[in-house]
Order: C-alpha cells, then structure tokens, then sequence
C-alpha cells in the first residue's frame, strides 16, 4: 500500500473551463488554507469553520481545477489545493471521521503528486500514518511514516523529521524504547537542519523544537517512563494560546505521568483541565488521549474521585457522539 501511495501517477492535466487561473487564485487559495490551519490549531477539527473547508474545497476550489492555467500556475494549484485536501482530511480524522479523512488524504496524495511537491506528499503519508496510529494500528502506522521518510529523499528535512517523529510515537506504543529513542534522535537532527536550511515551506512550520518536546514526553509516557516524561515536559512546549488542542494532549499525557508515579491529586487535576479542553473544542480524537490516560487510573478504580472523573468521561464523549 505504501509503495502505491508513493509511486508516480498520471498527472492532472489542464481543463477545458471558462475560468482562466491565475495568481490571484493561488494567493487566494494560499490565504485560506493558511487561515483554515490556525482555526484548525486553535479550535480543533469539528468547529463549524474547519467543517466548512470541505465545502469551499468542491465549490470553489474543483471549479479552477477544471480551468485553464500554465504550466507553473497549475503546479502551484495542485499543490495548494493538496495541502487543503490534507488539512480536510485531518479535521475530519479528528471529529471522528475516519473514512473521509481516508478520502481527503488519498486526493490530498494524487494532487501533490501532480504537483510534482515530494515534501508535500511525505507530509501527507506521515498524517495518514498518525491517524493509524491513534486509531491502534501501529504496524501500519511504522510502515507509513518510514515509507514518507525512506521513499523521498528529497523532501524537506522537516517533513523527514517529523515523519521520524510519528515513527518514534509508533515504536512507543509498540514498547520498542530502542527503535523509539533512535528515530526521536534521528527527529531532533533533521529538524534543526531543516531550521537551519530555512526552506520557506509554511506549512510545516509548526514543527519545531517544541514540538518535538511535546511529542517526546508522550513518546516516554508510552513507555512507562515518568520521569523521563516529566523531564521532556520541563524543556517547554507548544504554545497553549495558538495549540489548544496540543496542550489539552499535553495536560493528558502529564496526567498519565504523574498516575505512573502514584500521584492520583496530581493526575487527576491535569486529567480534569485536559477533558474541559478537550470538550470546549469537541475533538473526539481528544476523548481517545483522555481514554489512553483512564489506563493509568486503573489502580484507584473504586477510589469516588476517579468514579467521579469516569463519569464526567462518559458524559463528554456522549456528548460528542450526539453532536
């Protein structure tokens, strides 16, 4: 499946359309992806905005497909229209929309492809290989994310590194500290050459030292190594104002670290501030980090406090089922 994924498709061709694109459209494009990727950031994936892309991506976005365009003008389509068709494919994966998002990445593939944008489809592979990952499927998720690495040397050192990242995250989950702690390593490296290279690609952006920090004590939470965790954390993060979602994930895997060390006051303090995240941006991938840190309460079951938190748990995630 990977191999397909990567390999070279036909490439989409110039339309017969009465509209006549040009670099007007793109900036336009460029505004409202990079407008949909800080809604997204801030508010999560099931917010009426982020819901809304999808739409603007087959009324507006289809219609100059089909126009007419040089050659450049329609590389630069394609591939703005393919980090798009990625970012839908990421909010509907976080509203709990697996097999749209499966969709929007498969497009999001076919267009960066054309395109001709290696860095764009590593990037894209490496989300498919998150989303796999959260929904369990780690083996396939180390497939994905070494194949977005392997498969394009060419592509940016960033989109390399965070593929190495989500590989690391997989190898956590596995319990395969070794692997994990090896490509985290490999992670950081690519990052500060990319950082240092300075590539002008916005869109991946986001991944810097700090996040790396954040992911990394997950990566130890995963490994039941607290300290290491709280170690990671003490580095810094992502900032909680533009990456609530990440932060929400944060206080949950904290949470988890300090239930590992016996701290159940602690824990559940983070446990509560993460799920009142979590339920204000109505993420359901939230609720699946906030079920990954019930584990860790699994010793105070019967204790009222954790009774208590379990059914604030149940409530949130009903209420998301209903929306």
């Amino acid at each position: 499946m990977t191999r397909w994924l990567v390999s070279p498709t036909e490439a989409l061709t110039t339309g017969a359309g009465r509209v006549s694109v040009g670099a007007a459209h793109i900036a336009e494009l460029r505004e409202a992806a990079d407008s949909a990727r800080v809604w997204d950031s801030r508010f999560g994936g099931s917010g009426l905005k982020s819901r809304s892309l999808t739409a603007f991506l087959y009324e507006r976005v289809t219609p100059l497909l089909r126009g007419r365009y040089a050659a450049d003008v329609g590389q630069q389509l394609f591939s703005v229209t393919a980090e798009m068709a990625r970012l839908a494919g990421w909010t509907a994966f976080d509203a709990g929309r697996h097999h749209a998002a499966q969709r929007h990445y498969i497009q999001a593939l076919r267009l960066a492809k054309a395109a001709g944008d290696t860095s764009l489809g590593s990037y894209v592979l490496t989300t498919m290989a998150m989303q796999s990952l959260m929904r369990g499927f780690t083996s396939q998720a180390i497939d994905m994310a070494q194949g977005a690495y392997e498969r394009v040397p060419s592509a940016d050192p960033r989109v390399r590194g965070f593929a190495k990242l989500i590989e690391a995250r997989a190898h956590a989950r596995d319990g395969d500290a070794r692997s994990a702690s090896a490509c985290l390593s490999r992670s950081e490296e690519l990052q500060q050459r990319g950082e240092d290279a300075g590539s002008g690609i916005t869109w991946i952006d986001f991944f810097t030292r700090q996040r790396i920090i954040t992911d990394a004590a997950e990566i130890f939470r995963d490994l039941g190594n607290p300290r290491a965790t709280l170690a990671w954390h003490a580095m810094g993060g992502m900032p909680t104002d533009a990456f609530a979602r990440s932060h929400a994930i944060r206080l949950s895997v904290l949470a988890s670290a300090y239930a590992q060390q016996g701290d159940l006051e602690h824990s559940l303090q983070l446990g509560r501030k993460s799920l009142r995240i979590f339920t204000r941006l109505q993420t359901v991938r939230g609720i699946d980090y906030i079920r990954i840190y019930t584990q860790s309460l699994e010793p105070w079951r019967r204790e009222n406090s954790v009774v208590q938190y379990m059914g604030e748990v149940r409530a949130a995630a009903a209420e998301f089922r209903a929306a």
